[in-house]
């Protein structure tokens, strides 16, 4: 049996996130998947606007995910080795980075592939939370 793992915040959970777990899922015969927790996503800089225990139930709800579970660190390989992935699967956006290619070699060494799927084009998180707040102002501004 062939274990993928892969990770992120699932913040506003949106066609990419979908994108990935499918492509992910079709990889292996089980798919585990970390939520990032709160204090790790506020850690990063950054605010989730959904709560993690909505968002690891909407993961976990997902018909490719055979498991959530929480991500408490950046510590990926340490992860892959608890659960006794083959694979992790991560978006294309770090491909080639310093960081990554260091990455690969301790993954390697490990005997666990990594596996960089296509950034999902025009969406993102990020953007959702731009769009929603461009129409909240101008929500404001009608009010005036």
């Amino acid at each position: 049996m062939t274990i993928g793992y892969t990770t992120g915040v699932y913040d506003l959970f949106h066609i990419g996130h979908l994108n990935l777990l499918k492509n992910a899922k079709g990889m292996c015969d089980k798919l585990i998947v970390g939520v990032t927790v709160d204090e790790l996503v506020s850690y990063k800089g950054k605010k989730a606007m959904i709560p993690f225990e909505d968002r690891i139930e909407i993961v976990r709800s997902c018909k490719y995910v055979d498991a959530a579970v929480p991500q408490y660190d950046m510590d990926k390989l340490a992860a892959c080795k608890k659960l006794g992935a083959d694979f992790l699967f991560v978006g294309d956006d770090w491909y080639e980075t310093e960081k990554w290619k260091e990455y690969e070699k301790e993954f390697q060494e490990a005997g666990i592939q990594i596996v960089y799927f296509p950034y999902t084009q025009g969406t993102s998180s990020t953007q959702i939370r731009k769009a929603l707040k461009a129409v909240r102002d101008q929500d404001l501004m009608d009010v005036k």
